[in-house]
C-alpha cells in the first residue's frame, strides 16, 4: 500500500511564500462546527493520548499475519522535501538492527518480520488491549508508550473469534489508562474520536461520527461492528474509538477500502462485546462461550407464511437440534422458530449466536419458540461451546442400481425410498430417515431452491415422512388448504435446512 502523490495544486499551495499564504487564507471562510460539535478536540486528545500505545511485534523468518499493518514508505513527488522526510522518518523509527543504510548491506542476519499496530491501557498496573491479528504469531511483543518508553509485553490471552488480545507489561510507575464505556448508547450520528498509530507515524488523532451500528462484515459468527467515518488506516488496528466523554466505545479492527487506505468506512468492535471478552481473558486466559446446540437458518417471508408466523419475518428457524446438546435436552425441536432467548429478542438468525455466546455457561434461561401456530416457552441450561466440533466425513461410493422413483407433480422432483442401494448411491448417512430426491428438473420449483439429487426430505410441514406416498399426501393436503408453499426439512451433505417450496399445480408427464 502506498499513499497517492500530492495533487500538484496542493503541493504548490504548500510552497507558497508566507505573504501569498496569508492572502489565500483571507479568502477562505472560517469553518463553523455543526451544532453539538466541540470547538476543538484538543483537550480530549491531550487527556487520552498517553493511554494509547504502539504495538511492535517481530517474528523470526517470515511475515506474521499482522504484517498487513506494517508501514510502507509513502510515495511523494521525486525531489520534493517530503520524499526525504518520509525516508528519514521511517529510518529513525526502525528497531535496532533493522536500519537499511549502506552500513548494513552485505550478509544479513536471519530476517525478522516486523509489524506495527495500536492498543490502549485499561489498567494502570499494565493491562493493554489490542487486536489478536496484531500480535498473532509473534515471537516478541513490545509496547511503546507516548513518551517513547518501550516495555516488553507478555500475552495474557487472545480470542481469534472476536479478534481481541490482552497483553501485560511491567512498569515502575502506574500507567495512564482509559475505561470502557457503554457502546449501546452510541447512536448513529454521534461524534467519535479514533487514536492510533497509522503507518507507524506515531500517535495520531482523527474524528468522525458513528456511521452505522450492527454491521456484519462476514468475519465470523459474532460480527456486530460499529461503522465510523473517522479515518482508520493500517497501523490503527487495536486502537480505541472514543466517545466525547473519553470512554472507549470500540476497538478499531478493520476497514473497507479498495486501495488499502481509509475511504471513510472503518469498523470497530463494540465495547460491550469487548469488555466481556477482555474480562474472561484476564481471569482465565481464555473465553468460555454459551452453546445451545442447534443448526439454524433465516426465517424468510415464505417460511413465516408457511408456519403462520405473523409478519414481518423474525427469529431463527431450527433446522436441527443436535443430539445430546442443550437444546435437544430442553425440548427444542426441528421446525421451532426461536423468537426470544433469555428475554432478548431474536430479530434475525445472526443475532442468536451472539446472544447465546454471551450467556453465562451453566445458567438456565427461558427460550420462547413458535411451534404449532403459537408461542411456547421452554427452559434451557446453557452449556459451554465445544472447542472442536467434529463432523463425519462422507466418502463417495460407486454407483448402485437406481431405486424405484415417484414423481412429485408440479415440483419438478422425483423421489424414492431410502433403500440400502440408495444409501450407497447417494452416500446417505446410516441414521438418516426420510425420502431421497433422485432427480431435479431444471427450472422447476425444486431447482429454484437448489435442491440436489441425494438430498433427503425429512419432514413436510413439520410432519415426518418415510415414504414417497406420505410426501404426496402432505403436499395434496396443503394444496386443498389453499397454501402457496410447502415447508420441507431437507437433509444434505452440509446438514439440515428448511426449504419453502412453491406449490405449482400438478402436471402430467415427467418433471419439468
Amino acid at each position: 500500500m502506498r499513499l497517492r502523490p500530492l495533487a500538484p495544486w496542493v503541493l504548490a499551495a504548500a510552497l507558497l511564500l508566507p505573504g501569498a499564504q496569508a492572502g489565500l487564507a483571507q479568502q477562505i471562510a472560517p469553518q463553523i462546527p455543526p451544532p453539538g460539535a466541540p470547538s476543538s478536540f484538543a483537550p480530549l486528545a491531550q487527556r487520552l493520548l498517553p493511554a494509547v500505545v504502539n504495538i511492535q511485534t517481530t517474528q523470526a523468518g517470515g511475515q506474521p499475519r499482522a504484517n498487513r499493518d506494517a508501514p510502507d514508505v509513502p510515495q511523494a513527488p521525486p525531489g520534493s522535501p517530503f520524499e526525504e522526510f518520509f525516508r528519514d522518518f521511517l529510518e529513525r523509527n526502525r528497531p535496532p538492527g533493522q536500519q537499511q543504510g549502506p552500513q548494513n548491506r552485505g550478509p544479513q542476519a536471519p530476517r525478522r518480520a516486523q509489524s506495527l499496530g495500536s492498543g490502549f491501557v485499561i489498567d494502570p498496573s499494565g493491562i493493554v488491549v489490542t487486536n489478536n491479528h496484531v500480535i498473532e504469531g509473534a515471537d516478541e511483543i513490545n509496547v511503546v508508550l507516548q513518551d517513547n518508553t518501550t516495555l516488553r509485553a507478555t500475552l495474557v490471552g487472545a480470542d481469534p473469534r472476536t479478534d481481541i488480545a490482552v497483553l501485560r507489561v511491567t512498569s515502575e510507575r502506574p500507567l495512564p489508562s482509559v475505561t470502557f464505556g457503554d457502546s449501546d448508547t452510541a447512536q448513529v450520528g454521534d461524534w467519535v474520536v479514533a487514536i492510533g498509530n497509522p503507518f507507524g507515524l506515531g500517535g495520531s488523532v482523527t474524528a468522525g461520527i458513528v456511521s452505522a451500528r450492527g454491521r456484519d462484515i462476514r468475519q465470523g459468527l459474532y460480527d456486530d461492528f460499529i461503522q465510523t467515518d473517522a479515518a482508520i488506516n493500517r497501523g490503527n488496528s487495536g486502537g480505541p474509538l472514543f466517545n466525547l466523554n473519553g470512554e472507549v466505545v470500540g476497538i478499531n479492527t478493520a476497514i473497507y477500502s479498495p486501495t488499502g487506505g481509509s475511504i471513510g468506512i472503518g469498523f470497530s468492535i463494540p465495547s460491550n462485546l469487548a469488555r466481556n471478552i477482555v474480562g474472561q481473558l484476564q481471569a482465565d486466559g481464555r473465553v468460555r462461550r454459551g452453546w445451545l446446540g442447534v443448526n439454524i437458518q433465516q426465517v424468510t417471508d415464505e417460511i413465516a407464511e408457511s408456519l403462520g408466523l405473523r409478519q414481518p419475518a423474525r427469529g431463527a428457524l431450527v433446522a436441527r437440534a443436535q443430539e445430546g446438546g442443550p437444546a435437544a435436552a430442553g425440548g427444542i425441536q426441528a421446525g421451532d422458530v426461536i423468537l426470544r432467548f433469555n428475554n432478548q429478542e431474536v430479530r434475525e438468525m445472526r443475532n442468536l449466536p451472539r446472544i447465546v455466546a454471551d450467556t453465562r455457561v451453566g445458567s438456565q434461561v427461558p427460550v420462547v419458540v413458535w411451534r404449532d401456530g403459537r408461542e411456547q416457552t421452554v427452559q434451557i441450561t446453557v452449556a459451554e461451546l465445544p472447542s472442536d466440533q467434529q463432523q463425519a466425513a462422507v466418502q463417495p461410493n460407486q454407483p448402485a442400481p437406481r431405486p424405484q422413483q415417484t414423481e412429485l407433480s408440479g415440483l419438478g422432483l422425483r423421489v424414492a425410498p431410502i433403500t440400502p442401494e440408495a444409501r450407497e448411491r447417494f452416500s446417505i448417512r446410516p441414521e438418516s430417515r426420510g425420502v431421497v430426491i433422485t432427480e431435479v428438473a431444471p427450472g422447476s420449483p425444486g431447482a429454484e431452491r437448489e435442491l440436489r439429487p441425494g438430498d433427503v426430505i425429512v419432514e413436510v410441514q413439520q410432519e415426518r415422512v418415510t415414504t414417497p406416498q406420505e410426501v404426496q399426501e402432505r403436499l395434496e393436503r396443503l394444496r386443498r388448504q389453499g397454501r402457496a408453499t410447502a415447508l420441507l426439512l431437507i437433509e444434505g451433505p452440509q446438514g439440515q435446512r428448511w426449504v419453502p417450496l412453491r406449490l405449482n399445480a400438478p402436471q402430467r408427464g415427467a418433471p419439468g
